[in-house]
């Protein structure tokens, strides 16, 4: 008699590992003419941001990576929170927490928009696995030195990095169209004007949700 034995096979099905949806530098301006109350404004404003709770549910879902960046004079740029992987609420928050405590690296030099844009596009070497490269960059005022901005964007464009950014008009009531004409580049780039340091909050609040909410599409 033949004996037939049937094998139960196990099917273990586990959840795939989310993608990368998004790797997003926030690159800050430290040159000299933010005082020191208006670079609090701007680090509390931002870790706020980042709080929120529609930007926070679209980073940890999409799970992203977020760097911080100061820069300010031509040669005075640093990464001084390096790439983090945004895969709880714990670790946006805990994210949040050292931006907010981040000190200030300069005080006292010029305005090299052109290279704190180069500095940063090679930071994204290391996160090439994320669909959407993009840098968020803030200042209140026009690039004065160091190489322009606009020279950067070919090589930005070809590595696929979008730049936004959010004009400061403290001083400079132009700022937005310079920015507009000079820094921003890539598919659906776009600047937001905050009139001044105290409008600051609000305003990247707003500009994070126009930027991080887009990943959600298509996830479940």
């Amino acid at each position: 008699m033949l004996l037939f034995r049937s094998i139960a096979v196990c099917v273990c099905l586990t959840p795939p590992a989310l993608a990368c949806d998004l790797a997003l530098a926030l690159a800050v301006d430290v040159s000299g003419s933010v005082d020191s109350t208006e670079y609090r404004i701007q680090m509390d404003g931002l870790a706020a941001g980042l709080r929120d709770p529609i930007v926070s549910e679209a980073l940890v879902r999409g799970d992203a990576r977020l760097m911080l960046v100061q820069w300010t004079g031509a040669s005075r740029q640093k990464v001084t929170i390096p790439w983090t992987r945004i895969d709880s609420f714990e670790t946006l928050d805990a994210f949040a927490g050292q931006v907010a405590s981040d000190p200030r690296v300069w005080r006292n030099f010029s305005t090299a928009i052109g290279e704190a844009l180069e500095m940063t596009l090679t930071s994204f070497n290391t996160v090439s696995e994320c669909k959407r490269h993009l840098i968020d960059i803030s200042g209140d005022g026009i690039s004065n030195e160091g190489i322009e901005p606009t020279e950067i964007h070919g090589v930005l464009r070809s590595r696929g990095v979008t730049v936004n950014a959010i004009a400061i008009e403290e001083t400079e009531p132009d700022l937005t169209a310079y920015f507009f004409e000079n820094v921003i580049v890539g598919e659906g780039a776009f600047v937001v004007s905050a009139a001044g340091f105290e409008d600051y909050p609000e305003r990247i609040r707003k500009k994070l949700l126009r930027e991080v909410t887009q990943q959600t599409a298509g996830l479940e």
